[in-house]
């Protein structure tokens, strides 16, 4: 596949020359000569520079931007012109040479052999690129594809361009003749194809590795709704695709896209961006697309509005600042990302060569005089050149004193010092120099070679990384960020403030001072750039029907759930054990909920009623001891009384198992406790009840049952009936026992610390049995009441039973319907309510009659009632 587009590259090539060229079999007539003549263009003036050596490195590089048909009126003749110079251009072509000379100074470097140069002006303009290839490949004026007249002229490679509007058409030639060549500024992401272009390289980055530079500085500042302004171009449409792309991987939204004219300067201006600007709420705008004069001078530099926007600009555009100079206003505290080299230009060396280059010391040079003749308007020796400049630039030339400098010039004042072109020249010649070494002859095939070297050659430095091509022939550089301020003298200086650094962790290539930056507003705050407001912590984005994903609603967190920070795409659950806090920003323990001692009023209520039922229980007994041989103690079997006020106590003490914090012990003992001592208690209750049954019947004459009275009956139906609830409650223990549960679900944002069951069966066995025997005492007592007695129990038992009943009765729906410790104080209620009423209906009758109705305490008054 990579194969068949390198193939397509080159046959679109060879097609585009055949159409140029008035070939033999062009349109079948029949040429003068047998060489072909390619008559692409006609310039005014052709920019060509010739050092000639043994190896010569060829450069095509724009030193103008446009060029123009002109239209002559003394002689009414119509050419191409290259217009529109500048100086850092120019700065580059210097570079050049000073490389060329530093290499031939240099001993170590191509020994026994001599460096030149052949290089051609592009104009900026396609056209113009592809007739300076052919004609340093042709070696004459006017090209001859495909032949060379400068006989063994051995060329190494080639230099260029800057733009890569001029460098693709480049690169495709130069591939079919499989000529190596260095670009110095061209970044179009298709110059990454190594099929297509395998002898491309360029010491700057694609696009494609500086819009992530570029993406990870706007995540850096929370910029995430910004605008663009690109070219109206296939250039400004590469690279507005590209810088989407990465844009979209760091989440990042894009407010509006501009297109600005790069190329004709006779359109019509767009006012559309007036109202697209002023409606959109980003103050942050990036500049991408082809670098152009044009393109600046669409921009709506008298807009007060558009001067509020903070503009960052490309690492394309910060290698081409030249044409800040035509919106120095706008562009002014504007943020550019520029290529950082390991080494930079302003040497000792340097600055000599630049003070030597003189118009009156280098008379041939005509580079340096046209350098003086646009940048100080200095006159020329030829008075055509000058009528010619007069006349295109519109500038009154003068004669200069001598004392003008090049150095007095920005760009070669020492202010920049970015090496690319000197960086290029440099990697190629020890390239050279390695490929030498090993094949030491020089023939036709060794340019084939070269491309191998360049691939290999690495730039080592003291301290730092090592600097190489990476596979897609990008020479692997840092950014440097600045700020451009507009100075008192009407030049940009550049604040360094930060720095991208590729070869480094991803959490660390990103270097920002901030308090280094001076922003647009008055109070030097950060630009705001967001469709919406940061949602706070404890909120979480939700995207906007129909809108971007950069543009949202905060809703804030469900229950349960967390944002630990800010902007959050969704909420974090809490831990089963935590909860979030009022902010909902993290997680905290959970309150624990149970029937504590000292925390719940509740509890000390039912603390005091339990002291208070248990002293009264302990106080009943002790009259019932001290009373003991009393007629109405004696009654009704005095044993089973002093059982039942023990059962009685028992039960009041066992509400202290009920609070506190619920163990496995505690859940064990409360239940059975309770089970155990109330079934104690109702079997005392039906041993009594049964008592009056069989002491009644024993009344009769000669009635049998008279061998079932004593304590031993009673005794039996006690223990019988209490062994019962005994063995229930041991096999509950052993099967499935009650233990200590963490409930996190019922009540949110609360673990409610209970005790389970374990069994449910065994659980209800206890109730029911407990239940059964309460049913059994109050039908017995029922039946029972008004039978004749010196003291009958029956109805006080049967309003006992009754109470007990309709307590436990009562209790067993609202145990199933509360929760927490609202279910403890049920059981508690139910314990304390029945055990109460056992206390109340059955003994504190006997206690009226002891202590407040003595006289009828007395044997003869309960016979004479009997």
């Amino acid at each position: 596949m990579l194969g068949v587009t390198a193939v397509c590259y080159s046959v679109k090539v060879l097609i585009y020359l055949i159409f140029l060229c008035g070939g033999p079999y062009r349109f079948g007539v029949q040429p003068l000569n047998l060489a072909c003549n390619l008559q692409i263009i006609k310039p005014v003036k052709e920019y060509e520079y010739i050092q000639e050596g043994d190896i010569v490195i060829a450069g095509v590089m724009a030193s103008h931007f446009y060029m123009i048909n002109v239209t002559f009126p003394w002689d009414n003749s119509s050419r191409f012109l290259c217009t529109l110079p500048n100086e850092q251009a120019y700065r580059y072509l210097v570079d050049f040479r000073f490389a060329i000379e530093q290499i031939n100074k240099d001993p170590t470097q191509l020994p026994n052999l001599t460096l030149g140069y052949h290089i051609y002006d592009s104009c900026g303009d396609p056209r113009k690129a592809v007739r300076s290839v052919l004609q340093i490949l042709s070696g004459t004026r006017e090209p001859v594809p495909n032949y060379s007249c400068v006989g063994k002229r051995h060329i190494a490679g080639f230099i260029g361009d800057l733009t890569s509007e001029t460098t693709v058409p480049i690169a495709q030639i130069l591939t079919l003749y499989g000529y190596s060549q260095i670009s110095y500024g061209a970044t179009d992401i298709s110059l990454r194809d190594r099929a297509a272009f395998p002898y491309f390289f360029r010491t700057v980055q694609s696009d494609e590795a500086n819009y992530f530079a570029l993406s990870t500085f706007l995540r850096h500042f929370g910029w995430t709704w910004v605008g663009i302004i690109t070219s109206d171009d296939i250039s400004g449409e590469k690279e507005h695709r590209s810088l989407s792309k990465y844009l979209n991987m760091e989440g990042i939204c894009i407010a509006y896209t501009i297109k600005m004219n790069s190329n004709n300067k006779y359109a019509i201006k767009s006012k559309q961006y007036k109202s697209t600007v002023e409606g959109s709420s980003t103050s942050v705008i990036i500049l991408i697309g082809t670098v152009s004069t044009l393109f600046v001078t669409e921009l709506p530099i008298e807009n007060p509005l558009f001067q509020e926007k903070t503009l960052i600009l490309s690492p394309n555009w910060g290698n081409n600042d030249f044409v800040i100079a035509y919106g120095m206003e706008i562009f002014n505290l504007s943020l550019v990302f520029v290529p950082h080299y390991h080494y930079d230009l302003g040497t000792p060396e340097m600055r000599r060569f630049l003070e030597n280059l003189h118009p009156s010391k280098l008379p041939h040079d005509k580079l340096t005089e046209d350098i003086f003749m646009i940048f100080h308007l200095c006159l020329s020796k030829d008075q055509n050149k000058n009528d010619l400049y007069q006349y295109i630039y519109l500038n009154t030339l003068r004669n200069c004193t001598g004392q003008e400098r090049i150095t007095d010039l920005y760009y070669f004042s020492g202010r920049t010092n970015s090496p690319p072109v000197h960086l290029a020249v440099d990697i190629m010649s020890q390239a050279l120099h390695e490929m030498l070494l090993i094949n030491k002859s020089m023939n036709y095939s060794y340019k084939y070679q070269l491309h191998h070297f360049l691939k290999k050659h690495q730039y080592s430095t003291q301290i730092g990384p090592v600097f190489l091509f990476n596979e897609y022939g990008e020479y692997i550089s840092g950014l440097w960020i600045y700020n451009y301020i507009l100075a008192a003298d009407r030049h940009q200086d550049k604040q360094l403030f930060g720095e991208f650094s590729p070869w480094r962790p991803s959490h660390q290539q990103l270097n920002v001072t901030l308090s280094l930056i001076k922003w647009k507003s008055n109070d030097n705050e950060i630009p705001r750039a967001q469709c919406s407001d940061n949602c706070l912590r404890g909120f979480r984005k939700a995207t906007k029907c129909g809108a971007q994903s950069c543009c949202y609603d905060c809703v804030l967190c469900s229950e349960g759930e967390i944002s630990n920070t800010s902007d959050s795409e969704s909420c974090i659950q809490c831990p089963d054990m935590e909860w979030p806090n009022e902010q909902k920003d993290q997680c905290i323990a959970k309150m624990e909920e149970f029937l504590s001692f000292g925390d719940d009023v509740i509890s000390a209520i039912f603390l005091f009623i339990s002291v208070l039922l248990f002293l009264i229980t302990g106080g009943i007994m002790r009259i019932f001891i001290i009373y003991r041989d009393s007629p109405i103690v004696r009654a009704n079997n005095r044993s089973l009384s002093f059982l039942l006020l023990v059962s009685i106590k028992l039960s009041f003490l066992s509400v202290f198992l009920f609070l506190g914090r619920p163990v496995d012990i505690t859940c064990m003992l409360r239940i059975i406790t309770f089970g155990i001592t109330f079934s104690i208690a109702v079997s005392s209750l039906l041993a009594k009840t049964i008592m009056v049954c069989v002491a009644f019947k024993a009344t009769k004459p000669g009635s049998s049952w008279r061998k079932w009275l004593g304590v031993k009956l009673s005794n039996s139906v006690v223990l019988f009936c209490s062994s019962i609830q005994i063995i229930i409650c041991m096999t509950w223990l052993a099967i499935s026992p009650p233990f200590q549960e963490l409930d996190i679900h019922t009540s949110p944002g609360t673990i409610i610390i209970q005790c389970n069951e374990g069994s449910a069966i065994g659980f209800y066995s206890v109730i029911g049995y407990m239940g059964l025997l309460a049913a059994v005492s109050f039908v017995l007592a029922f039946l029972a009441r008004s039978l004749p007695d010196s003291f009958n129990e029956a109805k006080y038992i049967t309003f006992s039973m009754l109470l007990f009943c309709s307590v436990w009765i009562t209790m067993i729906p609202a145990y199933l319907s509360t929760k927490g410790k609202n279910t403890v104080c049920v059981e508690i209620f139910a314990i304390l309510t029945s055990s109460a009423g056992l206390l109340a209906c059955i003994f504190l009758p006997k206690c009226y009659i002891i202590l407040l109705r003595p006289e009828i305490n007395l044997k003869t008054s309960l016979l004479r009632n009997q």
